[in-house]
């Protein structure tokens, strides 16, 4: 199913984006070393929660996880990067976390991810594959307009990710979202130019270039959910959900909270 929204539907998805992006700021301004996951899951659920919003992820239960998920938000460390299940698990010093959130909010979703190093440290290999994700991201969001095509997107995106020299998995990518959070069209993370569904006003897309810094090969986690690379290297992973107009790409989960 791919869906077209109206004006006022736009309006709702605008309201549903700045609530992920302002609980993901939140989320990350609290994750210091010490902070377990479950208590990042539940301060998810209560934000969720107080702003009257429905959870995309607790009753899902696609094909390829042991569902229901069961949690609010999804929390990848190190070498987790898609899907992480909150554990019992305290953060560390230097660990790569991955926040991934979606939301339901009077009938429209919105689907958010970003990466960050907890703590003071600062390792050089972990920053350069964040700020790769989020350069890639930056370039399918400038190549998403009116009358491009999926593959422009892809393609821009898969770009920047090879040229900064990391392998490619096209499982998993970007996708469509509106009443509900995965929809068609697949974004994959890898593309030919002018292939694929053609873009059109009031169209969602959620944009999500991760990466693994030495393979393109997943395993899943004994939970049957958590993705992590098969070779144990570290992970990032960067996500907005955009509305395409007639002027571009319009960013939906960006923050409205002060830094």
């Amino acid at each position: 199913m791919i869906e077209i929204l109206s004006h006022s539907e736009l309006g709702r998805a605008k309201e549903a984006g700045a609530l992920v992006a302002n609980i993901l700021h939140t989320l990350k301004g609290r994750a210091t070393v010490g902070t377990n996951l479950l208590d990042i899951d539940r301060w998810a659920k209560s934000m969720i929660l107080e702003a009257g919003a429905v959870s995309c992820y607790v009753d899902y239960a696609p094909s390829f996880g042991r569902g229901p998920f069961g949690h609010y938000i999804c929390t990848g460390v190190n070498d987790a990067v898609l899907h992480g299940l909150p554990t019992d698990y305290n953060l560390a010093e230097g660990d790569l976390l991955t926040l991934d959130l979606a939301v339901l909010k009077d009938g429209i979703a919105a689907d958010s991810a970003i990466s960050f190093i907890v703590g003071e440290s600062r390792p050089a290999e972990s920053v350069a594959m964040i700020e790769a994700t989020e350069r890639a991201l930056r370039a399918g969001i400038e190549a998403a307009r009116t009358g491009a095509r999926i593959g422009d997107l892809s393609y821009a995106i898969g770009s920047v990710l090879s040229e900064a020299g990391y392998p490619v998995n096209t499982e998993f990518g970007g996708h469509g979202i509106g009443s509900t959070m995965h929809q068609e069209p697949h974004v994959p993370n890898m593309g030919r130019p002018g292939r694929g569904y053609k873009l059109r006003p009031g169209l969602l897309l959620a944009l999500e270039p991760w990466v693994m810094a030495n393979t393109s090969q997943l395993v899943t986690d004994a939970d049957g959910w958590t993705l992590r690379s098969a070779t144990g290297c570290r992970t990032a992973h960067s996500e907005h959900t955009i509305a395409i107009t007639e002027d571009g790409a319009e960013i939906l989960t960006l923050p409205t909270v002060a830094a």
